[in-house]
C-alpha cells in the first residue's frame, strides 16, 4: 500500500499509456539528436537527463567535440529557443542577464533581456569569464529568474544550462569554485570519437547535414517536455535504492573507513547532500529513458562518475601521483553494498 508522508498522498504510478507516450517522445528526440551528432551516446543521455530533471550540466572536453551542435540540435528537436554565450574575461553580468537601455526620444528606459532567457543555453568556456560574471550566471541557474532594474523576469521553462570547460589552455582562466560546481547536477567528460565516427562526420559534411539551412525539424514541443518532466518525477524510487544513494554519498565523507587508506588520503572533501538529490532525480530520469517506471541500482551506478566527479575534491597529492577522481569514485562505489 502506498504510504502518505505528512498527509500528502504520493504521486500515482505511471500507467502503461503514459510510459509508452514518454518512450515515444524520447525516441523521437533521440532520433533527431543522432541525425546530427555522431556517437556521443552518453552525452545524449546526459543532456536528456538534464532536460527531464531541470538540472544543469557541466561538460569538460577539448574543442571540436560537437558540444554546440548537440545543444542546438536538442533545442531544435523540442521547438525550444537556444543561445550560445562565448565567455571571455571582459564579459559582464549584464551581457548575460540583460540590462536597461535609455531611450533619449522619450527619456525612458527599456529592458533588453540577455541571452540567458532561452530554453537551452550553452555557456562556452565558463572558466574564461570573471568570478563576478560566473556568479551572475549561476544565480540565474539557481533562482531561475533575473532581476533587471528592480524588475524580476522569470526564465522560460524548460531551462537547461550546458556549461563547458576546456581542460587545455588554462592560462588566463578563472577556475570555478567547488561550491559553484556543486550546483551543476552532472559533470560529463567527453572523449575523442572513434575513427569510424570521425569518418562518418566527414561523410555527413559532404551530404550537407550541417549546412545552415539543413533542419531536421522538431520531434516534440515544450508541452511534451513538461509532460516528460512530470513523468520522471513519478518514477518509483524504492526505499532500498534511497538507502543505497545515501550510502554512496556518505562514504565519500568517511572514505578512510571503507576504502584503501592510500586512496582515501587523496580526498580532501566529500560530496554534499546535493549529490544525493542529484542521484535520485537523475536515476529517475535514466530509468524513464530506459523505458522503465522504476529505478534499479544500475541506474545509480551508471551515474556515479557524472554525479560525483565534481563533488569529490582531491588534494594536490592526487595530481602529483596521477590519480584520477574516477579511480577514487570506483573504489567508493565498490565499497557500498548493492541492494
Amino acid at each position: 500500500m502506498l504510504q502518505h508522508v505528512d498527509g500528502v498522498p504520493p504521486a500515482p504510478p505511471l500507467s502503461a499509456g503514459e510510459l509508452g507516450e514518454a518512450a515515444r517522445v524520447i525516441a523521437a528526440v533521440s532520433r533527431q539528436f543522432e541525425a546530427k551528432v555522431v556517437g556521443q551516446d552518453r552525452l545524449r543521455q546526459t543532456l536528456l537527463i538534464g532536460l527531464l530533471t531541470g538540472g544543469h550540466v557541466l561538460l569538460e572536453s577539448v574543442p571540436g567535440l560537437a558540444k554546440t551542435t548537440a545543444a542546438s540540435t536538442l533545442a531544435d528537436s523540442i521547438r525550444g529557443s537556444f543561445r550560445r554565450i562565448q565567455c571571455t574575461p571582459d564579459l559582464l553580468p549584464s551581457d548575460i542577464v540583460g540590462t536597461q537601455v535609455y531611450d533619449a526620444r522619450d527619456a525612458s528606459f527599456t529592458t533588453q533581456l540577455g541571452p540567458v532567457h532561452a530554453n537551452i543555453v550553452l555557456l562556452d568556456e565558463i572558466n574564461r569569464s570573471s568570478a563576478k560574471t560566473q556568479s551572475a550566471m549561476l544565480e540565474a541557474m539557481q533562482e531561475r529568474q533575473t532581476s533587471i532594474g528592480g524588475e524580476v523576469h522569470r526564465l522560460p521553462e524548460p531551462f537547461l544550462v550546458l556549461a563547458t570547460q576546456n581542460p587545455i589552455e588554462q592560462e588566463g582562466t578563472y577556475q570555478l569554485p567547488e561550491a559553484q560546481m556543486d550546483r551543476f547536477m552532472l559533470k560529463d567528460v567527453l572523449d575523442y570519437p572513434t575513427p569510424e565516427e570521425e569518418a562518418e562526420v566527414l561523410h555527413r559534411i559532404d551530404r550537407g547535414v550541417y549546412a545552415a539551412d539543413a533542419s531536421t525539424g522538431p520531434a516534440a514541443d515544450l508541452s511534451e517536455v513538461a509532460e516528460l518532466q512530470a513523468a520522471a518525477r513519478r518514477v518509483y524510487l524504492d526505499p532500498a535504492i534511497v538507502r543505497y544513494i545515501v550510502g554512496l554519498t556518505y562514504v565519500t565523507r568517511h572514505a578512510d573507513q571503507y576504502i584503501d587508506p592510500r586512496l582515501a588520503g587523496y580526498i580532501e572533501f566529500g560530496a554534499s547532500p546535493r549529490a544525493s538529490i542529484a542521484f535520485a532525480a537523475a536515476a529517475r530520469a535514466a530509468a524513464l529513458l530506459s523505458g522503465r517506471d522504476y529505478v534499479v541500482p544500475e541506474d545509480v551506478k551508471s551515474l556515479a562518475h557524472r554525479v560525483l566527479r565534481h563533488r569529490v575534491i582531491l588534494g594536490f597529492e592526487a595530481a602529483a601521483d596521477h590519480v584520477l577522481v574516477e579511480t577514487v569514485i570506483d573504489a567508493l562505489v565498490a565499497a557500498v553494498q548493492t541492494p
